[in-house]
């Protein structure tokens, strides 16, 4: 699977985790020189607190783009160490 956006390969694994029909990479395969810090958090029932991260690529901004979960529940603990997409950012 590959994550794009902006015509730059944000993350690219043949490991990926599918929960509510999102592709979670694993966090090593995320390239960083696209990610940049984001202080938003969002709570999901069962899977814990959400963090994110923002990308930037060729001087344009998506805020949030890239959420994880540092510390998932017990229910969730497939995607600890995962990363997954929204905003635009193409998975295939």
């Amino acid at each position: 699977m590959k994550a794009t956006w902006n015509g730059a390969v944000i993350a690219e694994s043949d490991d990926t985790v599918i929960v509510e029909g999102n592709h979670y990479f694993p966090e090593s395969s995320l390239n960083r020189q696209y990610v940049t810090f984001s202080n938003h958090r969002s709570s999901c029932p069962w899977k814990g607190q959400a963090h994110y991260y923002s990308l930037m690529v060729d001087g344009e901004l998506n805020p949030d783009a890239v959420w994880y979960y540092p510390e998932p529940s017990e229910a969730a603990r497939q995607i600890k160490g995962r990363v997954a997409f929204w905003k635009g950012v193409k998975v295939a």
